[in-house]
């Protein structure tokens, strides 16, 4: 009985496919090869659906046999197929499997769309591809494929009545030429425009004007999205912000817009970006919204004001983060957009304690998070300006580097003050917060009780 494989399939799933067409359980038919560890599970249980295997030489020959198919075309439709492991060695030529977690062996898993399945096999079962995340809407179907690694149920999101995340699939392809045209790799101008849009994301819930995202977001999560936001707002995010990454991704990619940064910088005459300067005027236009400029202009230490420096530095001549000289598309660890399993995790631990100050997330209300998180990228950011000023008069030099250097101080104790009040509120002894910062409890005391007076006031 032929099974032909799905292009980019992950063995697993394929192997799973073969069970079923031949009306057995995939674990009963996984017993036909020897395992040297087993299957990789989620931590609260149950079996993860972008669990892969590698197989030796004869382990692949074997699954060959039972689906029909040349191993040649298994190659080239597999990407886990020719992978390697020291353990997979065995002797007499035995069929032998080692289990893996398929995000770590070919790229990032999703779901496969079930009715193109049923097109290409003729039943509609499940199917896991590896797929980037720039290829996860279904056109035909108009279906979001979502990550695979989750532990939730859906395999995809209704599109429906979202034309717009339809059209801007189409759009990507011309938006990924464009990048190779400008010399920069594609998959790294999607998730530098990603993380900018993410990072609006997490924004989102402060803007009163913003309407767009919430209507895509109650449509995806089937009408109303209110019975359970936290999650929805998870598991709905890379489609609902599609639209807007690769609108973002095609701003970055325009030596107009670029220009338009270099002028807002002051050009040959250095002066600090304003809040109300054009490039973020027009890339607020660019994405639907003519409000947004102020505020991405204003987000010191996100990707994109990273972004806007590289490009100023390159203009300038001017030296980079050590070790990645002015590459404007790379992405910092901490800029890179949480995905959605891992908030899953999160979301579900907050679940278990919450407002127990065990979880900080659910001890520090999402506005403090965010003042926090922002001082800290404003010091950051504040901080990166002063690279590459040991040039000039003295006075000047030393007039530079001081007040810059007292404006970082001065957030940073602002921020470790905010951190300091939000432990103590969410059940941390006061003794405890003293002893990590380094101070007698009765100062530390006073010092935040006057520090909550002002805020206050």
């Amino acid at each position: 009985m032929r099974t032909a494989p799905l292009q980019g399939e992950t063995t697993s799933s394929l192997i799973c496919r073969i069970a079923l067409r031949y009306g057995m359980e995939a674990k009963v038919l996984r017993a036909c090869w020897k395992w040297r560890n087993y299957p990789p599970g989620h931590e609260g249980g149950g079996a993860r659906a972008d669990a892969e295997v590698l197989l030796n030489p004869a382990g692949r020959q074997l699954l060959a046999d039972m689906c029909g198919v040349e191993e040649a075309v298994l190659a080239r439709a597999l990407p886990s197929w020719a992978e390697e492991d020291a353990k997979l060695r065995a002797e007499d030529g035995d069929p032998v499997g080692l289990w893996r977690i398929g995000g770590a062996v070919a790229g990032p898993v999703a779901f496969g769309c079930r009715l193109c399945t049923a097109r290409r096999t003729g039943t509609a079962l499940r199917a896991v591809r590896y797929a980037p995340r720039w290829e996860r809407v279904c056109v035909r179907h108009e279906r979001w494929l979502l990550d695979a690694d989750a532990n939730q149920p859906l395999e995809h999101l209704d599109l429906r009545g979202l034309p717009e995340v339809v059209a801007a699939q189409r759009r990507w392809a011309s938006v990924a030429r464009r990048s190779v045209r400008a010399g920069a790799e594609p998959e790294r101008v999607f998730a530098l425009a990603r993380a900018v849009v993410a990072r609006w994301w997490e924004q989102a819930y402060g803007w009163e004007r913003e309407v767009i995202w919430p209507r895509r977001l109650h449509l995806v999560a089937g009408g109303d999205a209110g019975g359970d936001l936290e999650r929805w707002r998870i598991v709905g995010r890379d489609a609902v912000v599609f639209p807007e990454v690769v609108a973002v991704a095609e701003a970055l990619l325009d030596p107009g817009m670029a220009e338009l940064v270099w002028v807002d910088s002051g050009a040959g005459r250095p002066r600090a970006l304003p809040a109300d300067g054009m490039f973020c005027r027009r890339l607020g236009e660019q994405v639907g919204r003519p409000w947004l400029g102020p505020l991405a202009a204003t987000d010191h230490g996100g990707p994109l004001l990273a972004w806007m420096g590289s490009v100023i530095r390159l203009r300038r001549g001017a030296g980079g983060p050590p070790g990645y000289d002015n590459d404007p598309w790379w992405l910092r660890k901490e800029h890179q957009a949480a995905t959605m399993a891992g908030q899953l995790r999160v979301l579900g631990k907050e679940k278990k304690a919450p407002g127990s100050g065990t979880m900080w997330r659910a001890a520090v209300p999402a506005e403090q998070r965010r003042l926090i998180t922002s001082t800290i990228d404003s010091a950051q950011e504040q901080l990166l300006q002063l690279r590459g000023v040991h040039s000039g008069p003295t006075a000047d030099v030393a007039r530079r580097l001081l007040r810059g250097l007292g404006h970082s101080a001065g957030l940073i104790e602002n921020a470790w003050k905010r951190i300091a009040v939000a432990a103590v509120n969410g059940g941390v002894p006061l003794e405890e917060v003293a002893r990590w910062v380094n101070m007698p409890v009765e100062v530390l005391r006073k010092m935040l009780t006057t520090g909550g007076r002002e805020n206050s006031g």
